[in-house]
């Protein structure tokens, strides 16, 4: 078939287009080959552009760094947690509020107590039972809910009122009593401090809510008299954490001429630098921190002191209290020292003023005092039965005594330590645990295993391979150990046993008087390092032999372990004994208690058994789990009642 001439010319011209748009290998540039240079042109100006409207945003908290010449803030490890009232690894929590995971949390109203507590009439015309009930409905709300204390709480019943006056910051309130008639009153200026004056704030504004730049006074004479001005005052003391002053301490009311009463001046953001922020974002001077009272509102200038100023008094775990707190049989600091008998009788004499003393008007801090007694009661641990009568006979005894130790251990009295327990398996005694009430022991994860038929625990033991008269023996119902335990490394070293049950009851135990719990701490702070608590067990002596009877011996807690261990020390570990090796737990003591004791005389399992590197070996001390930081753990499986004593 012939093409037409037309054909051929598209042909060409196609062809032709094709090699123009597809260049062979040799006219395409290789990456070797040097390009020409480009003159780069310098860049024009950008033409300038309108300033964007600045935003204002709230800056985030700084974290304040304490100087080295502070002699009272500090440490800075502390500080840089911002730990506030609510952080009950340093401070209780109160009655209307429970320790969760390191945190206080509101509880329901309903589970205050009911006992021996006076009932509350509501801003919202409701009747509560306790002081304890209204705070914790407060606390839930996170608005003021208390008017005044009485039974009759209907509408036409005047409620509590605060007044804030804003040229003068004087404070006004209209104070209901029993039956419901108000009284216009002012504050006096007697312990009116920077924690009232934060609840002053906050109450009466709601852009206040970081409360009082300042606490004030004036002079009573100097108001300009007036039909509404009132001619009595009364006193307020706040702990700093209501959100009203009707749920602060509120007594001695007197007549307000010839007295200085309180005013406040609210907290405005400011510009200026910060000399201490607050968890809250609050600035206050560095002079307001450490002295017991609580200028932030959050309470996070008293939690971090090395020492305090202004007469406040220091707790071991670094938190300053108001001097009014100390001896007024409410315990503040974790381990009791504010209501020790010895500590009360040394600060008395420094104590600038007394206890307020109510004098017509209901104390909040007694109706506190009375929820926290109830609670306290609901657990009897870490106090043994002192009035025990020790039934050896003295040339048994004397025997005894004669024994080779436990790395510097001696023989206890048979019924001395009586938490401590013996874990039989299969009829031999290896590992020992900690008895902590109900149906629960504690012990080390390595000493079980899952199969509770082959346990027995074996309580007031003393001669390892003879009961006693007071010995109970109770077979195990379950055994729980810790789900992340790593039997390599030790680490999460912790197991509890769950005890059978007696026939057609709860209990576990019969009634025995030489058996009692050992209190389970809550917070690792509250025994610091050189602490001297003690160890027992029926492990082996300095000669490698094992222990007849059940031995003890005082250790210190020793900090900075990790230098003698390295990698092989891991979170929920700690150390006690000596570096020199004299005082050490040994094998066979595993599972064992370390208890340590508070100002109160009360025990707490600080520590079990669980390794290290030989037996007091010099420079190695012994290693065990630190219980408080299984303490969530602990709880989940026995409950809140098994275990807490003051944060239930």
């Amino acid at each position: 078939m012939r093409m037409r001439p037309d054909s051929f010319l598209l042909l060409f011209l196609l062809i032709a287009a094709s090699q123009a748009s597809n260049p062979s290998d040799s006219e395409q540039p290789k990456a070797t080959e040097q390009r020409p240079e480009r003159v780069r042109q310098k860049p024009k100006p950008p033409k300038p552009k309108p300033k964007p409207t600045p935003v204002v945003t709230t800056p985030a908290p700084k974290t304040t760094k304490a100087p080295d010449t502070d002699e009272f803030l500090g440490p800075q490890e502390c500080l840089d947690k911002k730990p506030t009232r609510a952080s009950c690894g340093l401070v209780f929590c109160p009655p209307w509020q429970r320790c969760v995971e390191g945190q206080c949390t509101c509880k329901l109203p309903y589970l205050c107590p009911t006992e021996g507590v006076e009932p509350v009439c509501g801003q919202n015309h409701r009747t509560f039972t306790s002081y304890c009930q209204v705070m914790a409905a407060s606390c839930r709300t996170k608005k003021p809910v208390m008017s005044h204390f009485g039974k009759v709480c209907t509408a036409t019943i005047t409620k509590f009122q605060s007044f804030l006056d804003k040229d003068t910051g004087l404070v006004r309130i209209v104070l209901p009593n029993a039956t419901g008639e108000g009284e216009n009153l002012l504050v006096c200026h007697q312990d009116w401090d920077m924690a009232a004056a934060n609840v002053a704030c906050r109450e009466h504004k709601q852009e206040y809510y970081r409360g009082a730049a300042s606490a004030d006074s004036v002079d009573y004479n100097s108001l300009t008299p007036n039909t509404t001005l009132p001619s009595r005052c009364v006193s307020v003391h706040c702990q700093g954490y209501e959100l009203s002053l009707a749920e602060c301490e509120i007594y001695d009311k007197m007549a307000a001429d010839g007295q200085m009463v309180a005013a406040a001046t609210c907290y405005k953001e400011t510009s200026e630098e910060c000399d201490f922020t607050c968890a809250n974002r609050k600035c206050i001077v560095r002079n307001q921190t450490c002295d017991g009272v609580d200028d932030c509102g959050d309470r996070s200038d008293e939690m971090c002191c090395k020492s305090c100023r202004n007469g406040a008094f220091r707790c071991a775990s670094g938190v300053c209290l108001h001097r009014k707190a100390v001896g007024d049989k409410l315990m503040d600091c974790l381990d009791g020292a504010d209501e020790s008998q010895q500590r009360v009788k040394a600060f008395a004499s420094h104590k600038l003023n007394s206890a307020p003393k109510p004098s017509e008007y209901i104390s909040r801090k007694n109706e506190t005092r009375a929820s926290r007694k109830h609670l306290e009661a609901q657990l009897f641990c870490g106090i043994p039965n002192k009035d025990l009568v020790d039934d050896t006979e003295p040339e048994i005894r004397g025997r005894t005594s004669r024994r080779k130790r436990v790395v510097g251990g001696i023989p206890a009295n048979p019924t001395q330590i009586q938490w401590q327990v013996a874990i039989e398996e299969n009829r031999r005694i290896d590992c020992g645990g900690a008895y902590i009430g109900g149906c629960w022991v504690l012990t080390a994860a390595h000493c079980v295993r899952p199969n509770p038929s082959a346990y027995r625990v074996k309580f007031s033991l003393w001669k390892k391979f003879r009961p006693q008269g007071t010995t109970d023996i109770v077979p195990v119902a379950d055994v729980r150990i810790h789900p992340n335990y790593v039997p390599s490394t030790y680490e999460n070293d912790i197991a509890l046993l769950q005890l059978e049950k007696l026939p057609f009851t709860e209990k576990c135990l019969e009634d025995n008087p030489a058996i009692r719990a050992v209190c389970v701490p809550w917070t690792t702070q509250l025994f610091p390092p050189n602490h001297t608590c003690s160890i027992s067990g029926w492990g082996r002596t300095a000669d490698g032999r094992a222990a007849q009877v059940l031995l003890w011996a005082n250790v210190s807690l020793i900090s900075g372990c990790e230098s003698s261990y390295k990698h092989r020390f891991k979170p929920g570990m700690m150390c006690a004994g000596d570096l020199e090796g004299h005082v050490d737990s040994c094998q066979g003591d595993s599972g064992g208690p370390l208890v340590c004791e508070d100002e109160l005389g009360v025990s707490y399992l600080w520590g079990i058994v669980s390794w290290g590197e030989r037996c007091g070996h010099q420079g190695f001390p012994g290693v065990y789990t630190q219980v408080a930081h299984y303490f969530e753990w602990i709880r989940l499986h026995t409950g809140w009642p098994a275990v807490t004593k003051f944060n239930s």
